[in-house]
């Protein structure tokens, strides 16, 4: 027997399976309406089955009926939307994104920008660039008085003797006088998208940066 011949009854097998347990689902329907039916036919003159009991045994058969079908047609919806997701992901890799993180990738000759939120207004507002090895301050930028919302900031990658600081990742920090009490905030930055990991279960999609942390795609604050 050809390997063609043989596939096409492992089809026609599977073919089988797939309408035998449709026929069993609507079966179950049928022997549902045929037990009422007899139960009705048969039931004691004396002591009829009663409207309530009756509508509950309907109601009961059409609610189970109804989450049946609620939840293959939720469990479709969900993949559509992972799949929606995943194309939406796999269109960020080479562009660059906003994301919640506290690392920074310079690049040769390049710069690094992100931002942050005050929660009201500060009038004094720094942005810290450190050593991730040694903790030392590499530069430090005075962003002066600030009000209160989103604020930006940008370094130009030059230390603080005017040199250009070799490129690899470097620690942000941003410290803010809010109310007379020095107080840290979280900063967003500016990153480059190398690739996307899919999700599997529950694990969301992966966005991955280059040189940096991963991040999840609802993480991601902006599209730049």
């Amino acid at each position: 027997m050809s390997t063609n011949t043989i596939d096409t009854f492992k089809n026609l097998g599977l073919a089988t399976t797939a309408t035998q347990t449709q026929q069993k689902q609507t079966l179950g329907q049928e022997q549902f309406l045929k037990l009422l039916t007899t139960q009705l036919t048969h039931q004691d003159p004396m002591k009829p089955m009663e409207n309530g009991e009756f509508l509950g045994q309907m109601a009961q058969f059409s609610t189970v009926s109804g989450i049946q079908d609620l939840q293959a047609s939720f469990k479709d919806f969900a993949g559509s939307i992972s799949s929606n997701q995943a194309l939406q992901a796999a269109g960020l890799v080479g562009r660059y994104v906003s994301a919640p993180g506290r690392q920074a990738l310079l690049s040769a000759g390049g710069t690094v920008s992100g931002d942050f939120d005050l929660p009201s207004s500060s009038a004094s507002v720094k942005v810290s660039i450190l050593n991730p090895q040694t903790g030392e301050t590499v530069r430090e930028l005075n962003l002066g008085s600030q009000p209160a919302g989103s604020t930006p900031f940008s370094w130009d990658g030059m230390d603080g003797n005017g040199q250009f600081a070799n490129p690899g990742v470097y620690d942000i920090r941003v410290q803010a006088d809010i109310d007379g009490k020095n107080t840290a905030l979280a900063t967003n930055i500016k990153s480059l998208v190398k690739s996307v990991t899919m999700g599997s279960g529950n694990s969301a999609l992966q966005i991955n940066l280059t040189g940096l942390d991963p991040v999840k795609f609802n993480q991601i604050k902006q599209i730049l």
